[in-house]
């Protein structure tokens, strides 16, 4: 019987605190490939499926949201061959992921919109969600077409629609016409390939959030670099604004 790969061994310290919802720009694919003389679309290939490793590894350290970003409103500006191969990479992802993930009881929803989506790819997505809508061991968030100032638009135009007078309006008002409505916003926003911008991913949701950012590319962002930020998370004191102890 083969041995179990070290890094899978890995666990969380018993005394940590683990973010019940940890959010991931999942960022450096191109560079990754870059470096080692590959297309862009092997990076991406790459990052597609150390999602599926990241994923794993989140359900066994008991985090139970993960949103990641897939596919960004802004990406369609890329060139065309690129933004085909991403579709391409998506699809692939449902058909060889989906059994498992249902399987370790990981629900799937979407966030962002679908309009532009080719048609066969909305239609698998729409059978993912539905397929895994009843499982609560992972809830799985794909940003995939979404863009944070796009959802607050979004968010603004059902207000208007639902005829909501603005004296009403609070901050539950607009939370609720977000895609995330319903979850809790992240503790813990993670970004990697050493870029320190939010790029246009849950502004809304964000605001009180952790970030933590790691120059390591994504395909390699393992088991061992999670447990690295949520270590780094833990020495951190969240204070929503608030003053913890006044004589400090």
């Amino acid at each position: 019987m083969p041995s179990t790969p070290p890094e899978d061994n890995l666990r969380p310290d018993p005394t940590w605190e683990i973010p019940a919802h940890i959010a991931i720009i999942m960022d450096g694919n191109g560079r990754w490939a870059r470096e080692r003389r590959l297309p862009r679309l092997a990076g991406h290939r790459a990052g597609t499926e150390n999602l599926r490793r990241v994923i794993r590894a989140c359900v066994e350290f008991g985090v139970h949201y993960l949103t990641v970003y897939a596919f960004s409103t802004e990406n369609w500006a890329r060139p065309k061959e690129e933004v085909d191969g991403l579709m391409e990479i998506m699809e692939e992802f449902i058909d060889k992921e989906l059994d498992e993930l249902d399987a370790e009881g990981v629900q799937i929803r979407h966030v962002g919109k679908l309009e532009g989506v080719r048609p066969q790819l909305q239609i698998k997505i729409r059978e993912a969600i539905e397929r895994t809508r009843h499982n609560q061991r992972l809830v799985l968030n794909v940003a995939f077409n979404y863009g944070g100032r796009d959802e607050i638009v979004q968010a603004v135009r059902r207000i208007v629609e639902d005829g909501i007078p603005a004296e009403a309006i609070t901050e539950e008002t607009i939370a609720s016409r977000l895609y995330t409505a319903g979850l809790p916003d992240p503790d813990l926003v993670i970004r990697t390939s050493g870029e320190v911008r939010i790029s246009n991913f849950l502004l809304w949701q964000s605001a009180y959030a952790e970030w933590y950012f790691t120059p390591v590319f994504w395909p390699d962002f393992g088991r061992q670099h999670l447990l690295e930020a949520i270590a780094d998370y833990n020495r951190r004191e969240r204070r929503f604004g608030r003053v913890l102890d006044p004589d400090e």
